[in-house]
């Protein structure tokens, strides 16, 4: 019997989830006005509540924002909005409480890009099923400018180390490495022959459903930089299995999905209600698309199926044990 369905399709590899990107904010009213405000995200109101630090949810991912000495992606992430129209009001609005940082937002035939107060870039995008997925709210990317010549090695990294599904794309100064790292999920790592800035610190959280077997071979590679506990390690190097020489860094937050927080459901409003346009049932905002599995693909008489001789048998003796 032909199989209806492409089931390569759905597979994760050993990555299942990018839950956070981390950057240091030095000012959280500045952050409120870009992330909150601006962007239209949610700030969590369960955990983090005070002044040393900020969660924003994003769909089902998040930023987390701690005070300190602001740290700058080298790269930019990917964000899927509900409405680039509203985005770009919204954005307008903040720019009068930015305009002495390096805020900045730009439109494009695709996007709008905006820059947080202190140069972490964004590219927003309206919901695209046939990119993105079935979202209207989240982070479907987070890409990285890495030096020429490292992709193929990058994407072999996540591939035999952390057993992630990658593709390299393109040639020349496009080529890119795309690392699965959840349902319409992706690290990319684009090449580029501009000198890039120092690693700051920041860093990225993805799940895992093998959490022994990446550690295994971090450690044997002697990267890990951190046990932090029973349900999560760290690690930063992205290294050349051959040579050990280090092709990229950016701080690894690696949790298995016994962790606590796991699909932990995040709160999302809807930014287009205020006080002046209430509607009642409309404060929280669904962040994706209706989805479906599909047609069932059973076969309608399941006795002409290739095993039909023993679903047969299977039904006779179940008759004569219930007789």
């Amino acid at each position: 019997m032909k199989n209806p369905f492409d089931r390569k399709a759905e597979n994760l590899g050993n990555v299942t989830a990018l839950e956070h990107v981390n950057v240091e904010i030095p000012d959280q009213g500045l952050a409120s006005d870009f992330y909150l405000m601006g962007l239209g995200f949610t700030r969590d109101p369960y955990l983090f509540p005070g002044t040393n630090n900020m969660w924003v949810n994003v769909g089902k991912s998040q930023f987390h924002l701690p005070t300190g000495d602001p740290n700058v992606l080298r790269g930019h992430v990917g964000l899927v909005v509900p409405s680039l129209e509203e985005l770009c009001e919204r954005l307008g609005e903040a720019k009068k409480k930015l305009a002495d940082t390096k805020f900045d937002c730009k439109q494009h035939n695709q996007y709008v890009e905006a820059t947080c107060p202190w140069g972490n870039k964004f590219r927003l995008y309206s919901p695209d099923e046939k990119r993105f997925g079935k979202i209207n709210l989240g982070i479907p990317y987070v890409e990285f400018t890495v030096p020429t010549g490292t992709a193929k090695g990058i994407a072999r990294f996540y591939e035999e180390i952390l057993g992630a599904l990658t593709k390299v794309k393109g040639n020349g100064g496009g080529k890119a490495a795309h690392i699965k790292v959840g349902p319409q999920q992706e690290l990319i790592f684009r090449e580029t022959d501009e000198k890039l800035p120092e690693f700051d610190g920041h860093h990225l959280q993805v799940y895992v459903e093998d959490f022994g077997g990446p550690h295994k071979k971090l450690r044997k590679l002697d990267l890990i930089t951190e046990e932090s506990d029973r349900c999560q390690y760290r690690f930063e190097d992205i290294v050349d299995l051959d040579t050990g020489k280090v092709l990229f860094q950016i701080e690894h937050e690696i949790r298995s999905m016994t962790h606590p927080l796991y699909a932990r459901p995040l709160v999302n409003r809807n930014p287009a209600q205020t006080n002046r346009n209430y509607i009642m049932g409309g404060d929280s905002w669904v962040y994706n698309l209706p989805d479906t599995v599909g047609p069932s693909g059973r076969v309608d008489d399941p006795l002409k199926a290739p095993k039909a001789p023993t679903i047969a048998k299977r039904r006779a003796l179940r008759m004569q044990q219930m007789a």
